[in-house]
């Protein structure tokens, strides 16, 4: 490769550090300069983050590949290539597994890679991350010279030169550490807040807005659109992000004990109460709470709720000495609050102090493409947790994932993905190096069960009288109604209660009776 061809490639990437470019674009020019240096059927570009390698820019890769997160100790060619300063290509015949087997955009080849090449980009004599090329032609990087090998090094020696630029850029704020927790979960999992639709970008930015301050922030949106990791999230973007973030699910406990489990009690308070013990205010003394299902509070719990919120001061249940707590309140809730308020089924008082920033979570069906994005997150995520070498969607089955309306969001996208991925790992007794999911794999649901035919005339008649008659047959019609609308939301009652038109102790004494609890 002459001197020209190279200083042709390096001196646009030159130009652009003077410029204020978007991320993708400057992303998408580098991996151009990279393909022009080396021609191959798919390149990318990986940040590397603790011991996962997050692609920020991939060219010939399948769009789903944006939203995978590799961990390094399961792919053994990432390894390599982080472990060697120098420019790292693998022969055609290599027996270590390739992490973009079948991710490559070329429907009519062998999807399995062939030939892969990739350097380390570092920043201070460690690796910030990777780029890495592919080809699905065998020996189509093992006829490059060695002066060839040098031109790739050098360029990515040149971005490396700028690689603080380049990481600016990319993480877009002033402190890079609250940034990077923006999409990260206090908890140390490795959920993110993924996506790059308008909607998903316009809630990030509302989370780095209101993040900092001391507002209390009520999260509202559908169930499973991912109110908790925002919660999460706006913790890491405050001041409080390195004291407890502590959360209570009101939906998951009966009336009785929601005051307990939030203000502490002492012993003797009730029944059972063989000891004092603190609330969940008392455990996020310093930090954040975050009251999930807030709509399922009971009024009695508001009107004391809204007097801690207004003074910082809280009795434990069955004391009177008082406790001062310091907490930023964080609230969620899939309900209509307001609708609530008018209905008298929720105190107005308390809900303007839950609601002083709003923020609501985009549903999913409306932020287009990010659904290949997070199918792809949680398709990485079942491949390693099935131990399979490639698992990927047919452009079928992306158009099928793009067509639905997800009325479970992320979390039904999710179980879906696994679900998905399990049937068809079990059709498949030979375990194939690549596992590609069909539009056929994924058990898309209808949004809404259908509605019943209209009864025939003859349908009565052929309607068989249980031996229990009447009264046993409508226990089992109930049994039917209760577990389904159960399996709908996911074993959360009070969403049951909600859509059977019952209050929640009623449904949960209507369960006990029929056996169901």
């Amino acid at each position: 490769m002459t001197t020209k061809p190279l200083l042709t490639t390096l001196l646009p990437l030159v130009s652009d550090l003077s410029r204020d470019l978007p991320d993708q674009e400057r992303y998408r020019r580098l991996l151009q300069a990279m393909r022009g240096l080396l021609p191959c059927d798919a390149a990318a570009l990986l940040r590397l983050e603790g011991e996962w390698l997050v692609p920020l820019a991939v060219d010939g890769l399948s769009p789903d590949t944006l939203g995978r997160r590799f961990k390094v100790s399961e792919h053994p060619r990432f390894q390599i290539l982080l472990s060697r300063p120098e420019p790292t290509r693998f022969a055609s015949d290599s027996e270590l597994p390739d992490p973009y087997d079948g991710l490559v955009n070329a429907p009519d080849a062998d999807l399995e890679v062939h030939d892969c090449m990739g350097c380390p980009l570092m920043v201070d004599e460690r690796p910030w991350g990777l780029v890495t090329l592919d080809a699905l032609t065998p020996g189509q990087f093992q006829s490059l010279e060695l002066d060839a090998l040098q031109a790739f090094a050098s360029l990515a020696a040149a971005t490396v030169t700028v690689a603080e630029r380049i990481e600016h850029l990319a993480l877009r704020a002033e402190d890079e550490h609250h940034r990077a927790e923006l999409y990260r979960q206090a908890s140390g999992q490795d959920k993110e807040l993924i996506g790059q639709s308008p909607a998903h970008k316009r809630l990030l930015e509302e989370i780095r807005l209101v993040g900092g301050s001391e507002l209390t922030v009520l999260i509202t949106g559908e169930t499973g659109v991912g109110k908790e990791l925002v919660a999460m999230a706006l913790h890491q973007a405050s001041n409080r992000a390195d004291q407890p973030l502590v959360s209570l699910n009101c939906a998951a406990l009966p009336d009785t004990l929601v005051e307990s489990e939030l203000f502490g009690h002492v012993r003797g308070a009730f029944t059972g109460a063989h000891g004092e013990r603190r609330g969940k205010f008392e455990l996020a003394n310093g930090g954040t709470l975050f009251l999930d299902e807030v709509g399922e509070l009971p009024l009695t719990v508001q009107a004391k709720l809204l007097r801690v919120l207004q003074s910082g001061q809280l009795q434990r249940l069955g004391s009177d000495r008082e406790h001062r707590v310091d907490v930023r309140l964080i609230a969620a809730t899939n309900r209509d609050l307001a609708a609530e308020v008018r209905t008298g089924n929720y105190r107005a008082d308390f809900y303007h102090r839950l609601s002083v920033y709003p923020l609501q979570v985009p549903p999913l069906r409306e932020r287009g493409r990010d659904v290949l994005l997070l199918a792809g997150y949680f398709l990485e995520q079942n491949r390693s947790r099935l131990g399979l070498n490639s698992l990927r969607l047919s452009s079928e089955a992306q158009a099928a994932l793009l067509a639905y309306d997800w009325p479970g969001n992320v979390r039904e996208l999710e179980h879906l993905i696994g679900r998905s991925a399990l049937k068809a790992m079990g059709q498949h007794p030979q375990r194939p190096r690549i596992l590609t999911l069909e539009a056929s794999d994924l058990d898309l649901r209808p949004t809404q069960p259908t509605a019943t035919a209209p009864l025939s005339p003859a349908t009565p008649a052929a309607l068989a009288i249980p031996a229990g008659g009447l009264r046993e047959a409508t226990d089992d019609y109930q049994r039917q109604m209760i577990d389904a609308c159960l399996q709908r939301h996911e074993d959360n009652w009070a969403a049951a209660a909600r859509e059977l038109g019952l209050d929640r102790a009623n449904l949960s004494r209507l369960a006990r009776r029929l056996g169901l609890r």
